[in-house]
């Protein structure tokens, strides 16, 4: 009996998760995020930034096949010995818990700011928190069914961003390239954030039921985060000015602005309370990732004590420091830096260190 059988996920739960994992609150911003840095040919970074993912992801899978069963911590383990490797496990840890922090921060100003502009901010978080805590306790496997009926019942949602485009203008996005590949190359960055998930490779793998497709269902998984980008970048794009765009905080709620029923006025609020249940998926993985690893290194097998403890310190963090825009901005640009660490060097470096660390096991057996 293989050690996660109970918690084994399918290839479609596997595409799910990581799709999940990488689109949250992110997508509001990063049509007008995009187009500061790369203009009009912000779709042509997003394909850049995709093709860099892709090839991130390969990495982090090819050093995962050669240990198909274990988690990260069973990996850091194995390789640097069981203290040093808990050592430089914790680092990723917290990485993890702080970007569910934040995911959760960004939802709880949404809320704030277009629903509940009078609510504390701590007692939105506990709402968040008690159906998060029902998902995640229950292991990977309840909490892949979860993303996978998310994702089916939220598939009208772009559609309806297809209705403003009666006065969309394509020229917007011509000339292609007309600055050259240097400001595409300045927007990479500002892309780090939105494409942000692929890292959950590392916690997830082991419950694949057939791991031989693991590299099939990163590349779907990215490549549908890559066209729902692109998507909404563009009818954004073709929509708004080129300068026009970029003195919208968030464009794509503006776009929603536009859509008026003879029953409904404000539908751009409708389609932010659906989204939630989208956003969800993203700060739910990052929680589990983060309580699994902690219940891990304490040789627990039950993390519910753990995820109540993250949302309850998560609660007190938003009651303490009553995080505001500005702030929320601080973290991202700081998740952003770390995120580069986490998805683009440590592949590189761990890939490397394997593939030494094999050879000299191998030098040392003959």
């Amino acid at each position: 009996m293989r050690k996660y059988t109970l918690n084994e996920i399918t290839l479609m739960q596997y595409i799910f998760l990581i799709h999940g994992a990488q689109v949250g609150t992110g997508i509001l911003s990063l049509p007008r995020q995009v187009a500061e840095k790369s203009g009009t040919d912000g779709w042509v970074t997003i394909l850049v930034a995709w093709v860099i993912n892709c090839l991130a992801g390969w990495i982090i899978l090819l050093t995962l096949r050669k240990y198909p069963n274990f988690t990260m911590l069973d990996l850091f383990s194995y390789l640097f010995g069981k203290w040093f490797g808990k050592l430089l496990f914790l680092p990723l840890i917290a990485y993890f818990a702080f970007f569910g922090l934040d995911i959760l921060v960004n939802s709880m100003l949404y809320i704030k700011a277009w629903f509940l502009t009078k609510t504390p901010g701590y007692l939105v978080l506990l709402l968040f928190a008690i159906p998060t805590y029902l998902v995640v306790r229950n292991g990977l496997r309840v909490q892949a069914r979860y993303v996978e009926l998310v994702f089916y019942m939220m598939l009208w949602i772009p559609f309806f961003l297809l209705f403003p485009l009666g006065r969309a203008e394509p020229l917007h996005l011509l000339p292609v390239l007309k600055e050259g590949w240097g400001p595409v190359l300045k927007g990479l960055p500002t892309t780090v954030f939105a494409y942000a998930g692929i890292e959950v490779l590392f916690f997830i793998h082991p419950f694949l039921q057939n791991k031989k497709y693991a590299i099939h269902g990163f590349l779907i998984a990215n490549t549908m985060t890559m066209l729902y980008y692109m998507y909404v970048t563009i009818v954004c794009f073709v929509f708004y000015t080129p300068d026009g765009i970029t003195t919208l905080n968030q464009p794509v709620l503006s776009l929603l602005k536009n859509i008026e029923f003879r029953f409904l006025e404000r539908f751009d609020m409708v389609i932010l309370a659906f989204y939630l249940f989208v956003v969800s998926k993203a700060w739910i993985i990052y929680i589990y990732c983060t309580v699994f690893s902690t219940s891990q290194i304490r040789q627990k097998h039950d993390h519910r004590l753990h995820s109540s403890i993250y949302l309850l310190l998560a609660i007190g963090v938003v009651y303490v420091v009553k995080p505001t825009w500005n702030q929320a901005d601080e973290w991202v640009k700081l998740l952003t830096r770390a995120g580069m660490i986490v998805m683009y060097v440590l592949p590189v470096l761990l890939y490397v260190y394997v593939r030494g660390f094999e050879l000299f096991r191998r030098g040392k057996a003959e």
